[in-house]
């Protein structure tokens, strides 16, 4: 029996699907320029104090210590500061210790034993246990290693005096943690505008959902999921900026005044990551509605675009400077009228009402709004 023939090959259909990838791709690559360009704006700061910092090592070591070409104090400088983003103080003491001790461990060993393979092997072996015997993290003890192998495998030039390297890395550290402590790598209000781009982006993300679910498209949807996972890192960058301001504010003498408004603004990382693990449930069940064809009654999706609309306006009063109290009446009048919708015949549907009114919960207690308070704002469905 003869094997049925394959089916005609459609120059059409291969068209169209190269079509549909390409405007995927250029979607995503859009995308990607975006987060990239957002990203390096958030950066620019502690790029901008990282250069401005190895100048004025280099600046002290060279102009008033008097050494020709105080390279570690440069490079000291930059790796305190630029490898210490989150938590800034601690991990740059941490640094600062591993950068001395192995600058130290080098010079000694190349004075009195020269460089060479067998040098190289020593030395880091060496470093490392110095650093671990010292009680040091694995991030110390790997800056300990790298300096001290930096140092065999650079012989001094004649210009350069015994142990004028380790002086220059301890200047390089000094200026680093002064700078670490005076002047923070982020803001104070880092976290509140770091809050504020996680709110915008969950708007835009829930104003999304409601389009994938009136035009019954799954492919948005499923795009709309994609967005909504993605959210985690910007959460973990707000952690992180928040540790690092109550950091700065406890051991800085200049910034203890801002340590209630630090402590504000830190307190907005645990109602907006609930919120975001809400929008995430609501991601996923958008997608499968979409996908098995059900229906969203339309005061749900009324509901989205209200609730879309106050997360915006919360934002756009973070991103001026202020916590955004003033829109705990429209919350509360969200939370209320969220309760009148009635119940759908879709599982689905009923749990994307749920969680706009677990998200609506989750914004009233970012304002300040204690979880009692909070909770009873949304009243049982009627």
């Amino acid at each position: 029996m003869r094997e049925p023939a394959p089916p005609p090959f459609s120059v059409r259909a291969l068209a169209l699907r190269a079509f549909d990838l390409s405007e995927r791709t250029a979607r995503a690559g859009g995308r990607s320029a975006v987060e990239r360009l957002d990203r390096w704006r958030r950066r620019a700061f502690l790029i901008g104090q990282c250069a401005v910092t190895a100048g004025a090592a280099w600046w002290v070591a060279h102009s008033l210590v008097g050494h020709p070409a105080p390279f570690f104090a440069a490079v000291a400088a930059i790796i305190t500061l630029g490898l210490s983003y989150g938590q800034r103080l601690s991990r740059a003491v941490q640094i600062a210790i591993g950068v001395s001790v192995g600058v130290l461990v080098g010079e000694v060993f190349l004075h009195f034993f020269g460089t060479g393979v067998w040098q190289v092997v020593v030395v880091c072996a060496v470093a490392m246990s110095v650093a671990t015997l010292l009680g040091a993290g694995s991030l110390l003890v790997t800056q300990a290693a790298v300096q001290a192998v930096i140092v065999t495998a650079l012989p001094m030039t004649a210009a350069t005096s015994p142990f004028g390297r380790w002086v220059d890395a301890l200047i390089g550290c000094t200026v680093a943690l002064l700078v670490a402590t005076v002047a923070p790598g982020s803001p104070v209000r880092q976290p509140l505008i770091l809050a504020a781009s996680a709110l915008k982006e969950a708007a835009g993300t829930l104003r999304a959902a409601a389009r994938a679910l009136r035009d019954h498209d799954p492919e948005a949807a499923d795009a709309v999921l994609d967005r909504a996972r993605a959210s985690e890192a910007s959460l973990r960058e707000l952690d992180d900026a928040a540790a690092e301001g109550i950091a700065v504010v406890r051991a800085s003498p200049f910034r203890r005044r801002q340590r209630a408004q630090v402590q504000a603004y830190a307190d907005l990382a645990e109602p907006l990551d609930r919120m975001v693990r809400n929008l995430r449930v609501l991601a996923r069940r958008t997608a499968t509605v979409t996908w098995r064809g059900n229906e969203v009654p339309a005061g749900y999706l009324a509901l989205m675009d209200d609730v879309a609309e106050v997360i915006e306006l919360m934002a756009g009063e973070m991103f001026a400077g202020r916590l955004p109290t003033a829109a705990r009446p429209r919350l509360e009048k969200l939370g209320l009228s969220s309760s009148h919708l009635g119940m759908a015949s879709s599982l689905s549907a009923v749990v994307i009402l749920a969680q706009q009114r677990s998200m609506i919960a989750d914004l009233l207690r970012l304002i300040g709004v204690d979880p009692a308070t909070a909770r009873s704002a949304i009243p049982d469905i009627a």
